[in-house]
Order: structure tokens, then sequence, then C-alpha cells
């Protein structure tokens, strides 16, 4: 990877390391669908002016469909799933079994024809990292820290997070990232407006509450996507989904630290099989090996 590459990477790692914190923080006094469509509305505010003076949503418009596409799967179902996880479970949790995203993304890169995935040491990266997340799963309903409906809620929004960078890379390459970014988010904010009737809060909310929304907005939201598009565009995107190992390590110090989580048997043992399989999984296969599973076409 290229010094570019691994100071996206870092800043990603942090970045997104951070809102499972926060979120946490929100839910205190927000429902799940208000937070999406604050955390939403608030980046689109910032950065659709934006990309309408540089003069580049018009053309973006023409990929309405993809666009739709990866607002609904990467912010607009993932976030409300993400959200409602963290109110039955600890953002630590939260934050480890999203890092699974590698080993889903390995998945739908050979369901699309990816052939190599069957190489001997992603087969066993898979197998590792399927061990670690049902001994998350397990363990974690059992210690009281997560539970069944959050596991399902969280390996969605992992779906989500694998899918929708293949879907930048793949119908959205042409788009600027900056259109692509204050557009889906516009849309997902859209959406989520009737939550203003529906589910508002009742009161101003406390200052920590109003701070982590900001956070998240302005941070996590407009700030990461940036970061996030140019790390795709350095190192593909199978291979930045791989910030999810760093991601958790940041989810688990501060819940632990700041929130008074508890560090689980199944975090101790999870954690590493999901890193280390993940590890295995998105490794580049050797050149000859490639070339004897995807021959060339004739």
């Amino acid at each position: 990877m290229s010094k570019r590459g691994w100071l996206l990477f870092s800043a990603m790692s942090v970045i997104w390391g951070i809102p499972y914190l926060f979120i946490k923080v929100a839910l205190e006094e927000l429902s799940p669908p208000f937070l999406v469509f604050a955390r939403t509305a608030i980046a689109a505010a910032i950065l659709l002016p934006i990309a309408v003076h540089r003069g580049i949503v018009r053309d973006a418009l023409a990929y309405w469909q993809p666009l739709l596409a990866f607002a609904a799967i990467e912010i607009g179902l993932p976030w409300l799933l993400l959200n409602d996880a963290e109110r039955h479970m600890t953002s630590s949790m939260a934050g480890l079994l999203l890092a699974s995203v590698p080993l889903v993304s390995t998945l739908v890169i050979w369901r699309l024809g990816d052939s190599s995935v069957v190489h001997g040491s992603r087969v066993l990266g898979l197998a590792l990292g399927i061990a670690g997340v049902a001994s998350l799963a397990g363990l974690g309903i059992g210690a009281g820290t997560t539970s069944g409906l959050g596991v399902v809620e969280v390996i969605l929004v992992a779906v989500g997070y694998a899918v929708a960078p293949i879907i930048a890379s793949r119908r959205l390459s042409q788009v600027p990232p900056m259109a692509v970014i204050a557009l889906s988010l516009t849309a997902v904010a859209l959406a989520y407006s009737p939550v203003l009737v529906l589910s508002r809060p009742t009161r101003w909310p406390k200052q920590s509450v109003v701070a982590a929304v900001l956070v998240l907005a302005l941070v996590c939201t407009a700030l990461a996507f940036l970061v996030f598009f140019k790390l795709i565009a350095e190192v593909g995107p199978t291979r930045a989904t791989v910030i999810t190992f760093v991601n958790p390590a940041v989810a688990v110090l501060l819940g632990v630290t700041i929130l008074a989580e508890p560090f689980t048997l199944g975090m101790a043992l999870g954690l590493p099989l999901i890193l280390f399989g993940s590890t295995l999984a998105t490794r580049r296969v050797p050149a000859g090996v490639a070339a004897v599973r995807n021959p060339p076409a004739e």
C-alpha cells in the first residue's frame, strides 16, 4: 500500500472507530430514525451547497439509480439498523461485530465472479472469521452484552457496508465523490424527514447529545465519506473495508474507558479470530494461483 493509502487508511480507522460511542450517547434522548435524519440532514446541508457550487450535481443525477442504491445500502438502512442495535448491545460489541465486513465483502466479490476467493488461505480465513463472529455473538448473548436481535441487525449492517463500496467502485466511479456523498445524504435525509413529526424529541436534548450528533454528522459522516472515497480509489473496494481491522480496537477502547462497558470473554476470543480471518480472506492471491483459477478468456 502507498504512503497515501496508509494515511487514508489510518484516518478512516479512527474516524469510523468513534461513531459507536457517539451513537450510544445520542440514543440517550433521540430515537434511532431521528438520529439518522439529524446526522444526514446536517451533513447534507454542508456538502450539497458545495457540490452545487462546483457544478457537479446535474451530471451526477444521470446516475440516479446506482446513487439511490448506494444511499440505501450504505446509509439509509444500515444506520437505522445500527442505531437500533445499539439499544440492545454495548457500543464495543457493535464495533467488534462490524469487524466482519471484510469477510462479507470477500463473499460478495466471490459471488460476483472472483473465483480466486476459493484459494485455500482465503477459505481458512472465512472459516476463522465466521467462528469469531459466532464466538462474539454467542458469548455476548450469554454475558448480557448483546441480544439476538442486535446481532442480526449488525450482521445486516455488515452486508450493506460490504456491498456499497462495490456499487461505488463499479457504477459510480465516473461521478465526483462529493456529488455521490451530497446527493446520497440528501436523499436519505428526505426519506427520513417524516420522523420530524412522528418521533422528534419533545424537548431540546442535553449538551452531550447535541455534541454527539454534531460529531456524527460533521466528522463521522461529511468528512468520513470524502476520505473513504479517496481510500476506495487508492486501494480498491475490498481492501478499503479492511479499515474494520482497526475500527473495533478504537470502539472497544472508547467503550471500556469512557462508557465503562465490560470487556468479555467473547470479545477476547472472537476479535482475534475475526481479525486474523479477515486478513487471510482479503490477502492477495499468488499470481500463479490466480492464473489457474481465472484463466484468460478465449
